[in-house]
């Protein structure tokens, strides 16, 4: 079994690492019509370029037809002859079965017979050989998935403090909803996913679906915003451990050095390829939150909340801060309410969008899924992340809200009283923070490098010598960009409830039903007599325009399903909006309260500075 971190670091696809209209690339296009308008030779799959115009619904469905079929029988087959135990579930081989390991060596030697960058060498390539190179890439299994998804996640850290500006009943309210809707969103994604991708045209990002469903816009729009979450995310991670440093140092060390330090960091693991020998740090990741979630209860249930810290504490974002803020060098007693704690709209809109960030790991999907052996069974990974993330992540802000009241953290385990508590968390979250960034570097960048570099300025393939040049160049450049962004920013809630309400809430929330709706109407449009004819390479439609739209929108059997989506979609785009005004507004208090960022030598943690 692919261990979880290669799944993400080293998934990409070394065939489809070409532009798709650079030097050497010959764009092969098709009509879409009767019989009378088909190309006089039949384009194959491995000719076309990775973004083609020519190439139809009815002809991506077809081959995902086929390639769930075999998928199946393989499933079905192996299923009579090996059986997954428990402990297998909850600390996954790294590596498969003799035969699987021999196919992945198959399509290493593949890829080394061949330069698939190159139109003249693709071309060459036997049908058979274009699916072995499909087939050897996906070699992950559910619960690589499952930790993956997990892994992925930064959202428990920052649910003590959503809870601290909604109150018991809103916050978990709330919390549970945006569970249900992000499972269903991961199932809405996952069908997308099953219905266009192949051997033939394998989907390997959002970018990838938005493209067969909305068109180039709609693939740069998605990878736009994914680019700019996990830039964003790499620097939310950088000024957090930042944080957890210098408690950790008892503030001796200079505060911006602390953030700088992790940058650096980022340099040099920015740099490996694929984390293979690492897959079961980051298999563990889980279960090292768990760890902090933990200590960061017994902190609080035996020594309360860390008053100290108050500036910078759920109930510092409210009411002028009036529940943590000392009068006369006393603290306020801790403070705990069952409805919203405040009438301030912009505080408790913030809070809910640091519940959001809790399901996050929406954007990439349809990587983990195009990587599995057995894709249908990314549902069960999805919704057993789904239900352990809503569970255990729900149990722990309670929990650490009743015992710290308005003065919890974001993230919660900086707000722990007590040296050893502190450093023991502190340790713990940096090593589960690098891990995710490393996840979200090479993710990140990777978006940037193929969507941007390769597209449109035509850079080299990441197979290529100059490719891996290029790369290891541009590390240390997006690993100080998101630094910079970041520590530019004084309120680190702030910019968590921005990144959760433009782009968590994109992907998890409105962008999946809207898809949902566009492969729907596409799939319900087809009509008796119509399709994709390999033989010919012809797509036939006996009709186009509004009439075909409105035909798959109401379908008879899926009607009430694509109301239910564009209800879905509409609400969440309209919670966007007040997700990114409260955010906006909490970082508009802190500008305009001079409130320091990371460029000065001063932790914000320090009350005593």
């Amino acid at each position: 079994m692919a261990s979880a971190a290669n799944l993400a670091l080293d998934g990409a696809d070394p065939r489809l690492k070409y532009s798709e209209a650079g030097s050497d690339e010959k764009h092969f296009s098709e009509k879409t019509g009767s019989a009378e308008d088909a190309v006089q030779r039949v384009i194959k799959p491995q000719e076309r370029a990775l973004h083609d115009k020519g190439v139809s619904y009815e002809e991506y469905a077809f081959y995902a037809e086929q390639t769930r079929a075999e998928q199946d029988a393989q499933a079905e087959a192996a299923s009579r002859s090996r059986k997954m135990g428990f402990l297998q579930v909850l600390f996954p081989a790294q590596k498969g079965t003799q035969e699987e390991e021999a196919a992945a060596q198959s399509g290493r030697d593949l890829f080394s017979k061949y330069d698939f960058s190159k139109a003249s060498q693709r071309a060459a390539v036997t049908d058979e050989e274009w699916a072995n190179a499909s087939r050897a890439m996906r070699n992950a299994t559910q619960a690589a998935v499952f930790y993956l998804i997990t892994t992925d996640i930064l959202g428990p850290f920052g649910l003590p403090y959503a809870f601290g500006t909604l109150g018991y009943g809103p916050g978990a309210a709330l919390f549970t909803v945006f569970g249900i809707v992000a499972g269903y969103s991961g199932y809405l994604i996952w069908m997308c996913f099953m219905g266009l991708d192949s051997f033939q045209f394998p989907v390997k990002s959002f970018g990838d679906l938005g493209y067969r469903l909305g068109g180039a816009p709609l693939r740069h729009f998605f990878n736009f915003l994914q680019a700019i979450q996990l830039i964003l995310n790499v620097g939310l991670i950088t000024i957090s451990n930042g944080e957890a440093l210098s408690q950790s140092a008892n503030f001796k060390l200079c505060y911006i050095i602390c953030c700088l330090v992790w940058a650096i960091i980022g340099f040099f693991i920015g740099q490996i390829r694929t984390l293979q020998k690492f897959g079961f740090i980051a298999t563990a990741a889980v279960y090292i939150n768990v760890a902090i979630m933990a200590i960061s209860i017994a902190g609080a249930a035996k020594n309360g909340p860390l008053y100290s810290t108050y500036a910078t504490a759920a109930g510092s974002t409210f009411d002028n801060g009036a529940t943590v803020t000392p009068v006369n060098g006393v603290y306020p007693t801790k403070t705990t309410t069952g409805g919203l704690p405040t009438t301030d709209f912009g505080a408790s809109v913030n809070g809910a969008a640091q519940a959001i960030f809790a399901f996050g790991g929406s954007l990439i999907f349809p990587e983990f899924a195009s990587e599995m052996r057995r894709p249908r069974d990314f549902l069960k990974a999805m919704w057993g992340a789904q239900i352990f993330i809503t569970a255990v992540y729900l149990a722990y802000g309670l929990a650490l809200y009743s015992l710290q009241g308005g003065y919890v953290q974001n993230p919660s385990y900086l707000g722990i009283p007590g040296q050893g508590f502190q450093t023991a968390g502190n340790v713990l979250a940096m090593i589960s923070a690098i891990i995710a960034a490393a996840l979200y570097g090479n993710i990140g960048l990777k978006t940037v490098y193929n969507s941007i570099l390769v597209d449109v300025f035509r850079a080299p393939s990441l197979q290529t010598q100059r490719g891996k040049i290029f790369w290891a160049g541009l590390i240390p450049l997006f690993w100080a960009i998101a630094f910079v962004i970041a520590a530019g920013i004084p309120a680190f809630s702030g910019l968590t409830g921005v990144v959760a309400a433009f782009c968590i809430a994109t992907f998890t929330y409105s962008a999946p039903p809207a898809m949902a709706i566009l492969y729907m109407v596409r799939r319900d449009s087809v009509l008796p007599g119509e399709g994709f004819d390999p033989n010919t390479g012809v797509t036939t439609r006996h009709d186009s325009g509004l009439k075909r739209i409105m035909r798959g929108f109401f379908s008879r059997k899926w009607w009430w399903l694509n109301t239910i989506n564009l209800i879905i979609c509409l609400a969440a785009v309209a919670m966007q909006g007040l997700a990114a005004y409260g955010s906006i507004t909490v970082l508009r208090d802190a500008f305009d309260a001079g409130a320091a960022n990371a460029f000065t030598c001063t932790s914000p943690l320090d009350s005593g500075a």
